[in-house]
């Protein structure tokens, strides 16, 4: 049977467009995906995204099934999961 800390998805990686990563906790990434979303203009969204009606649906819909977004021309916004040891 699986470890259920293999799915726990706390602490993330946060890459973004000529910035140091930065390590973030789970609400502290959807945080900067609602802040992210709200500088973007809504016919910029990816399709599955324009279906929601508020940005915090929007981005905890992001952070539930995706790994990225596109920002922009050049630019990049990447999360990943990790897990940090103590």
């Amino acid at each position: 049977m699986p470890d259920s800390l293999m799915y726990q998805q706390d602490h993330f990686v946060l890459l973004e467009t000529n910035k140091p990563e930065q390590f973030l906790t789970q609400s502290e990434l959807l945080e900067k995906l609602k802040t992210t979303l709200q500088q973007l203009i809504i016919q910029d969204l990816p399709p599955d995204l324009q279906k929601f009606d508020s940005v915090e649906a929007q981005a905890q819909y992001l952070l539930d099934t995706g790994c990225e977004l596109d920002i922009g021309p050049g630019q990049y916004l990447q999360w990943y999961a990790v897990r940090l040891e103590k």
